[in-house]
């Protein structure tokens, strides 16, 4: 493995490089690894993930996904690749690649049935999420997404630890008792001395159709005061319409005008932040 010269961050994090725990696969050249973090499961951190990465690829991009929720992996099937299975070699493993050329890499796409638990211990899910930065042939890409595993637990430690990670996309609702939340995952990646870009808020309302009036569902009247406390900016507010929870039983084509008018300002936003 190399270093520095194969880093996304281009021998600029200012990391003391003895004590740095990155490692680098010098068959690959990534550019940008945006990370999609949470601190609680259930928000649409997944559905983010995959949204974005469909969205950076329809501007032009060369994308791959990394989906470091080991326990729960929904990337595969949010994506239409669940029947599909990753290769290997002696030297690397082999991502899927999507119809529209994304790179995928899932522990779903390493098992025999995605219904069987994930019965491992911390350290065990910790390498797995390694070597999908280290060992996962890549190749030539301009952003990586990467899918993080819900709260600041050891996964999420050794993904910020472990990989080179240029900015963090925070998703949370607006519900106090996430926005809490949320804010513990902001703070762990502040401390790692990593970049929060800002934060994509789901679920935040939805479109009264005989109306069009928006309807706040929940009690998001404390969501400025959690932004700026946090001193981020809100990305985007995305809302609950079929559109977006059907992606995972109807496919992300089959409602892709509809999501890319939702999620475009947000991907402007994130890159302008980049």
């Amino acid at each position: 493995m190399s270093s520095c010269n194969s880093c996304p961050s281009n021998d600029s994090c200012g990391k003391d490089k003895e004590k740095c725990m990155i490692e680098n696969n010098p068959m690959n050249n990534i550019k940008n690894v945006i990370g999609v973090m949470s601190g609680k499961g259930g928000v649409g951190k997944s559905t983010v993930s995959v949204m974005l990465a469909k969205q950076l690829r329809k501007l032009g991009y060369k994308v791959g996904v990394l989906d470091a929720d080991i326990t729960g992996p929904s990337v595969p099937r949010l994506l239409g690749i669940k029947d599909k299975k990753a290769g290997a070699t002696e030297q690397c493993i082999i991502p899927i690649e999507t119809e529209d050329q994304i790179r995928v890499i899932s522990l779903n796409l390493l098992i025999e049935d995605e219904n069987q638990p994930v019965i491992w211990r911390g350290p065990a899910i910790s390498g797995i999420v390694k070597q999908f930065w280290t060992d996962v042939l890549w190749g030539n890409l301009d952003y990586l997404v990467i899918d993080m595993p819900p709260g600041t637990g050891d996964v999420a430690l050794t993904v910020m630890q472990s990989i080179p990670i240029n900015g963090i996309v925070m998703v949370s609702i607006p519900q106090d008792l996430v926005s809490m939340i949320v804010s513990k995952a902001i703070n762990m990646a502040k401390k790692m001395d990593i970049r929060v870009l800002g934060v994509v808020e789901n679920m935040s309302y939805i479109v009264c159709p005989d109306c069009d009036k928006k309807i706040r569902l929940f009690n998001g009247e404390n969501v400025g005061q959690f932004l700026r406390e946090s001193d981020l900016q809100l990305l985007g507010e995305l809302p609950m319409v079929s559109t977006i929870c059907n992606i995972a039983s109807q496919g992300y084509e089959n409602s892709g005008e509809s999501i890319d008018e939702l999620f475009n300002p947000i991907v402007k936003n994130i890159l302008e932040r980049l």
